[in-house]
C-alpha cells in the first residue's frame, strides 16, 4: 500500500504529538525536543540514503523535482521552481497542508520539529555533497518556505 506523505504525516501526529508533549511535560522542552530531533533525523537520515539510491538520478534538479512531487502528492504541497538544474534545485512553497494541519491541531511548533526539520536531515541522506539551505517556513509562520539545494562543488 502506497500512502501518500501528507497522509503518514496526520497518521504519526496521532501517537507523535501526545508523545512529544508527555516528554516536554517530563523533560522540558529543550531537552525533548533535542531527543525526539535525534531520534528522528536519523530515521529521515536513512530515508533519504534510500531515496537517492533508489532513484540513481545524478541530475541534482531531476532528483529533487522527483522529490518534491512525492511529498506534494494530494495536493499537499503548493510551490513554484526557481531554479532546476545538474547541480541546484530551488523552490518556494507557497502553500502547504502539512502547516495547515498542525496550525488546525494548535501546535506548529511540534509541526515544525516533526515534519519541518526532517527536511535537513533527509537531505544529509543525499550525501555530503548536497547541501539545503532554507531561511524559512510557512510553519513558522513565514509567506513562504525557502528551499535551495546546491551540489557542492569539490575544491583542491
Amino acid at each position: 500500500m502506497d500512502i501518500p506523505v501528507i497522509q503518514q504525516a496526520k497518521i504519526q501526529a496521532q501517537v507523535l504529538v501526545p508523545l512529544l508533549k508527555a516528554l516536554q511535560a517530563e523533560l522540558g522542552e529543550e531537552r525533548a525536543n533535542a531527543l525526539v530531533r535525534g531520534a528522528l533525523g536519523d530515521t529521515y537520515r536513512r530515508y533519504g540514503e534510500a531515496f537517492w539510491r533508489t532513484k540513481n538520478e545524478k541530475n541534482l534538479g531531476k532528483f529533487m523535482s522527483s522529490a518534491f512531487a512525492t511529498y506534494a502528492r494530494e495536493n499537499a504541497l503548493d510551490y513554484n521552481v526557481i531554479e532546476q538544474s545538474q547541480d541546484a534545485f530551488e523552490i518556494d512553497v507557497t502553500g502547504c497542508r502539512y502547516a495547515e494541519f498542525y496550525k488546525e491541531l494548535g501546535e506548529p511548533e511540534l509541526g515544525f520539529l516533526l515534519v519541518c526539520t526532517a527536511d535537513f536531515a533527509t537531505s544529509e541522506g543525499f550525501g555530503p555533497d548536497i547541501k539545503l539551505t532554507r531561511t524559512q517556513t510557512i510553519m513558522q509562520g513565514a509567506s513562504h518556505c525557502d528551499f535551495r539545494y546546491r551540489r557542492l562543488k569539490a575544491t583542491g
